[in-house]
């Protein structure tokens, strides 16, 4: 599990470069976030972001229904793709996870690859459908002061206090897949 070995606020910050970017793109700051040792996480986010699984598998079972994806926006090259997602119910359409992220297409046979830009559903449903052995591995966990995108992607209060994590995703061989940023709504 994460050890937060490395804990200058610059190397922190190096993990939400996939969110960073989207904001970049649109000249806007980073909301508020601040990292937390994984034993400060409240339940039950706790139990749904300190873990060594991708977050579509866990939040499925744990809303025990099937999950969408809602790309907010993405960019991609032959190697590599960035999107901002809502990952959705598909019973009732309500959020349950805001996140971004970046994918080695290069790492991805073709069948997957075409599946992932075509945006065919949850990065972690593809790996799962596609049988692609992975390692999830939490790099930071953190809270964060909804914005406005935030807030309205996750039907949230403005400056509501959220959770969410850092995760990579490598191959059996330390490769990179993808990192990822995830931020969960207010659980009820």
């Amino acid at each position: 599990m994460l050890a937060m070995r490395d804990s200058k606020p610059e190397n922190l910050l190096s993990l939400l470069l996939p969110l960073h970017y989207f904001y970049a793109q649109q000249e806007k700051d980073l909301p508020s976030v601040n990292f937390l040792d994984e034993s400060k996480v409240p339940d039950p986010q706790n139990s749904l972001l300190v873990h060594d699984s991708d977050m579509t598998s866990t939040l499925t079972r744990f809303h025990e229904t099937e999950l969408g994806l809602k790309v907010i926006c993405s960019e991609h090259s032959d190697e590599y793709l960035i999107r901002m997602v809502v990952l959705e119910r598909v019973d009732n359409g309500k959020p349950v996870e805001f996140g971004a992220i970046g994918i080695h297409l290069d790492k991805l046979d073709e069948a997957m690859r075409e599946a992932v830009i075509t945006e065919k559903g949850p990065f972690g449903g593809l790996l799962e459908s596609y049988g692609v052995d992975f390692l999830s591995q939490p790099k930071g966990f953190f809270r964060i002061s909804a914005d406005e995108l935030i807030s309205d992607q996750l039907q949230e209060a403005l400056h509501a206090g959220l959770y969410g994590r850092c995760n990579e995703l490598t191959d059996n061989e330390g490769f990179v897949i993808a990192d990822i940023v995830e931020v969960l709504p207010s659980c009820e």
